[in-house]
This record gives structure tokens, sequence and C-alpha cells, in this order.
């Protein structure tokens, strides 16, 4: 079939089977030159392929412009056959297209591919008679769009002059049906219409509804403006009057606000004293010019007021057995701390009363202090804030602004106990052992009597300048370590230790808790993943190095999602993880087992470290050089290291014959005492008899035990002195599968609060003096004996 086209007097011939063209939100009419960005590949092809022959295509729109990848169901059957008249393509792949609409046509067939969809089409021809109804009609519908391009300001007016050039009723019919902003159905709607006659009519129906909806926003708009108007005019008048108002004495413009302040403070339930002032406050107000900084400070200071909870508490949850049900539920272990939360429950609900304890939780990352502190609130039924110090270097953090300047604010706790909603909430005070101090004061210090039990019931704040009742507030405080944390603060808190966890305690918090909340997070089902027991294992020794479960929960959220992603794109089955096949998923072990050496040693010891990060073995190192009777410490070592290396030299020279050594053996000598893993820093009192352990037996070739660890501070005279950490030093001891730990008498005291899996499986020995130590640790055996150097004349042949 051929068409010959008016516009310009070529025929074009038009095939029943045409590239196919989906449009969104937009109808093609004959006649008319539209615009197209064309994006998805089967359209892209059939531009291409519309290119490359006669530059004709079919075009429809879809009922659902949303639909990606639209089917025969998705698709109008009727369309129009449009010509390319340009084309540009984009960096980006896209094409921008200019179609000029030539017939209307009805699909008979679609066919789609995932490259490139045709539709076979049969043309509708606009053959009509030019009878005086269609002449009328047509008249009519040039003249009401006239009007509404007038109108609504939405077409541009040049196509009315373009109306005015045609004279063919079907091409001024799409034309004014392509211009009206009506919606895509109602544009298809019209070009289904076969009869022109019926059509027109159709056109000049929707012309007058239009055009009364555009005459009735035109009047709306105009009544907008008018009430704009009037409204300025009742400013400008009101203005006026307050004036006159003012000048004769009537009653100011604060009369509606005070009367609303007023009941507001009837409702608060304030102390009296706090009472009389905000009620003097509201009078000041009253006394003040609206727009005047003083009264929008003097409002905001009511309003804070006001909003306080002075008398509102929640009750706690009066089921001691439920309390302690939750705390397990949502923390495996921390039995000292569940106790100490339980008996606080128990002592309130017997003597009615109770100020809230201030608990510190101190322990190295990840081991649960902060959730804890939820944990509790949601077991008491108690509203929770957090707040976090970790570099607060102001005091006015905590005390608030005072009332001197447009912004001021309370303190960030009285902030807190505001948004909290009631006076007695668990407060979470995180990382205090982080508090900064400049120029702007000590935050620390401010704290003193925020968590003083016997001074918080009448907390002042700078901005509030009324005292407030902190004393039913919970607070829970969070460290690290605590030596950072001033003394005077330490003595206001009850501190517990969270030293980190076993293996097997971090199998069940994994099993329990970590591995369902990630597959939750994933979106994977229980029957998606499966993470054996050994599995677990093998992820918290080789993939993780913490006394905490934080890396261990991201190495489980990696396996997560990994199993994710293959689920995500289909073909997917249950994945099961076990210790053989977790490399799979987690790569190469970044860990190697800590376990100590299982050989005779010379010249090594190992030693138990406290670091932030909990408890940690360390290994000591020495060997004996011809030299000059100096001593070398390698491994980046702090002063008081540096010092117990010193002390431990001058111990084995106070010792020398009893040592079975030359007095004067280390003048030809030198002795180099290293640490491994250089690159981390390492201080603290507690590796003095390691090192005086290790020198002892590189001096007299007597190998050290492989099993026995030690922690103690060392002096010249031999005596052990008392460490900290030792819950965190038994840990890292018990997971690095020593059996012996040797400490000092002063810490005798300290077995008794360690974890009864960590007790029982480790010999502690308690001892006063080095003496004591060398008996323990060293390997006396005649077979592991070496001897200790002959060539060299500073040594005595061992005995």
């Amino acid at each position: 079939m051929s068409l010959s086209s008016e516009k310009d007097g070529e025929s074009i011939e038009i095939k029943e089977k045409l590239p196919l063209l989906p449009l969104r939100d937009v109808v093609a009419f004959p006649h008319m030159t539209l615009p197209l960005l064309v994006g998805r590949l089967p359209s892209l092809n059939a531009i291409e392929e519309a290119m490359a022959s006669d530059k004709v295509v079919f075009v429809c729109a879809q009922r659902k412009p949303q639909i990606g990848d639209p089917g025969k169901d998705d698709l109008h059957r009727v369309g129009t056959v449009v010509r390319v008249v340009q084309l540009l393509r984009h960096p980006d792949g896209t094409m921008r297209v200019l179609v000029e609409g030539i017939i209307r046509a009805r699909v008979r067939k679609f066919s789609f591919s995932h490259s490139i969809s045709y539709a076979t089409i049969s043309t509708i021809p606009d053959n009509y008679e030019k009878t005086l109804e269609i002449e009328a009609l047509t008249r009519n519908a040039v003249s009401l769009f006239d009007e509404y391009v007038r109108l609504s300001r939405k077409v541009p007016e040049d196509v009315t002059m373009t109306l005015g050039s045609m004279t063919e009723s079907d091409a001024i019919a799409n034309t004014i049906s392509s211009h009206l902003a009506i919606k895509v159905a109602q544009k298809q709607e019209i070009l289904e219409i076969e009869d022109l006659n019926e059509r027109l009519n159709h056109l000049v129906k929707l012309l007058a509804s239009e055009l009364e909806i555009v005459r009735l926003e035109r009047k709306i708009e105009g009544q907008v403006k008018s009430q704009v108007h009037k409204n300025q005019k009742e400013f400008y008048l009101n203005e006026q009057l307050k004036a006159i108002r003012k000048e004769l004495g009537h009653q100011n413009e604060f009369a509606n606000e005070i009367d609303e302040l007023s009941e507001a403070i009837k409702k608060a339930r304030m102390p009296q004293d706090v009472h009389e002032k905000t009620v003097k406050e509201v009078d000041r107000l009253g006394k003040m010019a609206f727009m005047s900084p003083e009264a929008t400070v003097v409002r905001n200071y009511i309003d804070w007021l006001v909003s306080l909870p002075w008398e509102i508490r929640t009750e706690d949850n009066p089921d001691i057995e439920q309390v302690a049900a939750i705390l397990d539920e949502d923390h495996y272990g921390l039995t000292k701390v569940k106790e100490r939360i339980v008996e606080h429950l128990a002592v309130l609900k017997l003597s009615k009363s109770l100020k809230g304890p201030i608990l510190c939780f101190v322990g190295p990352p990840g081991v649960g202090k902060t959730s804890l502190g939820k944990s509790i609130a949601r077991a008491l039924g108690r509203k929770f804030v957090r707040m976090s110090l970790g570099g607060i270097r102001d005091e006015a953090e905590i005390r608030g602004h005072r009332r001197t300047y447009i912004g001021s604010l309370p303190g960030r706790i009285i902030q807190s106990i505001r948004k909290a909603g009631s006076k007695n909430p668990v407060f979470l005070l995180d990382e205090v052992d982080k508090i900064g101090i400049d120029f702007r004061g000590d935050p620390a210090a401010a704290l003193l009597e925020v968590l003083d039990p016997e001074q918080n019931h009448t907390f002042n704040d700078h901005y509030l300048e009324v005292d407030f009742d902190l004393s039913e507030v919970m607070f829970i405080t969070t460290a690290n370590i605590l030596q950072t944390i001033p003394p005077a603060l330490q003595d206001r808190m009850e501190t517990t230790r969270l030293p980190g966890y076993l293996e097997f305690e971090k199998r069940a918090i994994a099993k329990t808790f970590l591995v369902p909340k990630q597959l939750k997070a994933n979106g994977l089902n229980p029957d998606d993943l499966e993470i054996t027991t050994s599995a677990l294992s093998s992820i918290a020794t080789s993939y993780t190095k913490e006394a905490g479960v934080r890396n261990l929960e991201r190495e489980i959220a990696s396996i997560a999602r990994k199993v994710a992603r293959r689920k995500a794109s289909g073909n997917f089955m249950k994945t099961r993880v076990t210790a053989k096949n977790v490399e799979k998923y987690l790569g190469v072990p970044k860990f190697i087992s800590q376990g100590v050496e299982i050989r005779s040693r010379v010249g090594v010891a190992t030693g138990l470290a406290w670091t932030e990060a909990g408890g940690d073995v360390l290994t000591v190192e020495v060997s004996i050089l011809p030299g000059k009777g100096e001593l070398f410490m390698t491994g980046k070592l702090g002063d008081v290291m540096r010092e117990s290396g010193q002390a431990a030299l001058s111990y084995a020279r106070s010792r020398a014959s009893m040592l079975g050594l030359d007095r004067w053996f280390y003048k030809d000598v030198d002795v180099h005492v290293h640490l491994p893993e250089g690159a981390i820093p390492k201080d603290g009192p507690s590796a003095g008899i390691t090192m005086a352990t290790a020198l002892v037996s590189a001096l007299t070739g007597i190998p050290t035990k492989q099993d026995v660890a030690m922690t103690g501070e060392i002096t010249l005279r031999g005596n052990v002195l008392a460490v900290g950490g030792l819950n965190e030093k038994a840990v890292a001891a018990k997971r690095a599968g020593i059996r012996t730990i040797i400490i000092p008498k002063m810490n005798e005291k300290d077995i008794a609060e360690l974890q009864p899996e960590v007790r029982n499986d480790l010999e502690l020995i308690p001892i006063e003096s080095m003496d004591e130590v060398l008996e323990i640790a060293l390997d006396k055996r005649e077979d592991k004996v070496q001897q200790p150097g002959k060539d060299s004349s500073t040594f005595l042949a061992h005995h």
C-alpha cells in the first residue's frame, strides 16, 4: 500500500510490517512533528532499522508508562505511522529523534523479541466529505481553541497562526488534539475515533469542558491575588491599630500567647520555686515589645521550663524474673552485670525509693557495653537516651549556655531528659574515657555533679538557672580504659569490667544473635544460609583478633552478602558454610592461631599484656652478643618498658653467682631485648618478670616452659609488684592455649573475679619474688639445657 503526502507531494511506501516504537506519556497524531527521546534497546534498534531503509516506524502509546518492557497487552492497538525527520545520537547511547506523523493505523499483530519489535498494521485513511456540518464543527473547534490558548498560557500562541493557514478539517483536528493539555488516555480516545464528524464533535465537547476549567482557574487566581492584597492591607491596619492601642494603654499583643503559656504552666506540675520563677518570666514577657530580641530569649526559656518532665516518670517492671529473662534474651553471659541490675530492681521493689545507681562498664570495643544499656532500659520498662561524650571539650555541652545571647540552649543532659519525656530514664553516657579539655572548661569536672548521687537531685543547668532532680535517672557510663578518667569522676561510679569473650562465647553469641541479625539485614531466610558451629569457630580464630564480636559480625555479614547476591541472581540453592569451605567466602585466613610454640625455647618468655582491645599474649626475645656491656631494646617500647628492661638486667647481675655466671659477665657482651611486632607501640608496668625470665634463660642456656605465661613488674631486689587487667590477660592466655600463669602475690585477690570458665582451665600461681618465677618458668631437665656459649670468656659452665 502507498500514501501520497500532501505536505511535500512525495509518495511514501508504507509496509505492512513496520518497526515498533512504544511511547510513554505521549500520543502521536498525523500531520504533527514530535520530538522523542529513545533509550530502550528494542526502540533504538527500531530507529536504526528505519534509518537503514525508508525511515518509517510505527508508534503507539503504552497503557501504563511505568512498564519498562511492554507486551502486547500493555500497548494500545491504534497508533500512528511516522517518518524520522532528524536524528541526534547522545554519548550515553540514547537518541533524540524528531518524527513527523503520516497516517493513523491499527495493529493486526505484534511481534516481540529481545532486540527489536515489529507491528503488522492496517492504515486508517481520513476519507470524508466536506459537508456544512463538518465545516461548522471545524470553525467552532478553532474558535474554542483560540480562547483556550489565550486563557491557559500553556500553549504557544503561534499555534493559532498555524491553524489559520490550514484548510483540511482532519489536519486541524489533529493539531488541536496534540496541543491540548489533557491526559494521554483522552488523546488516545480522540485518535481512535475513525469518523471525522464524530471526532470533531468529541473534540468540541472536550474543548468546552477544558475551557470551563481554565476559566475557573483564572477566577481562583484572581481571588487569591485579591486576598493577598486584602491581607497586606489588614496587616498594615492591624499594625496601626496596635500602635494606637499601645499609646492608649490597652492590652498588648502578647495577650493570647501569655494566656496559652499560663495554661501550660498550670499543667506542667513544676516544683514551687520553678513555678514562681516561670510566672515571673511570663510577667516580664508581657511588658516587652513583640519583636524585641529579649522577648525571643524569654519565650524560648519559658518553653523549656514548661516542656521538661518535672513529675513525669515511667513505672519500673515489677517482675524480677521477667527482667532477668529479658537480659538473658538480649545478651549472652555478662552474669555479674545482669545480677547487679536485678539486685537494683529488687531493692527498688522493697524500699519503694532508691537513688539511681551510676554503673560504669569498662571493657574493650565490641563486647556489648552500649547495647547493654538499651537492654537494661527494655528490661526495666524505662525510656532510653544516649549521649556520646567522645571528643567533647566544652563544659557548656554538659551544663548549658547562660542566657546572655539569642540561641542559648540547655546542656545535653537537660536536652536528653526532655527528649526522653520522663525524669527516670536509663541514661547512657558513652565513651566517658574520651572527654577532652581546653580553654572552654573541663567537661569531666562538670560531670561530677551529674554523677554524684548525693548532689544530682539539685542539678543546676546554666541555662535553666533552677534545680532539676536527676536522682531518679539510672546513669550508665562506658569506657575502654579507666586510666584516662579523672579519679574524682571514677569515685562517683560503680565499675564493672567486661573482659572480652572466649571462643566458645563468641560461637554462642554468633549463633544466637549475630547470624539471625545478619540474615534479616541481608534479606535472607534461615533456610537460605546455614553457618555451622565449626565454621563460626574458624571465623572467630582465623579471621578476627579482638576481645569483642564486632569484627566477627562483619565477617558473618560478608558471607551473608555473598549468599544474598547469589540468591538475587537466580539459580539459588541453600548454602551451608563449614570450617572446610569458609575460606571460599572469606578468603585466606587473616590471623594465624595465637597458640604458643610447643618446644623448648632459650631466651624467649611469654608475657601477658593489657590493651584497649583487651588482653594479648606478648613474646619477649633476648639475645646475648659479644660487645661492651650495652643493653639494646627494640620493638617500639615506651619509657616504662625500657625501665623494666634495665631493672631485669640489674637483677640478673645481682644474681650472677646464684645463676652460675661470672660476676663480670656483662662487660664483654651486649644484651638485645626484642618484642616482636615492632610497629605496634607497647608500654606498661607488667613485663618486668617476663624480660628477666627471658634474659636469665639466654644467659644460662636453660629454656623456658612452653605453656607458661607470666605478668608482673620487677624491682631491683627481685620483688614482684601487682599489675592490672588480670581478667583480660587470663582470657587472652586461655585463648592462646596457655595452661599456667604466674601472677604477683598481690593479685591473688583478683582470682575470684575471673569467670569460672577461665579460672577452672588455668593454673594461676601467685609468687612474691623473681627467684620463684625462675623455679617455675625454667625447664631445668638435663635433656633440655643447652650450653650458653663456652667460647665466650664471660660465661661460666652451667652447673
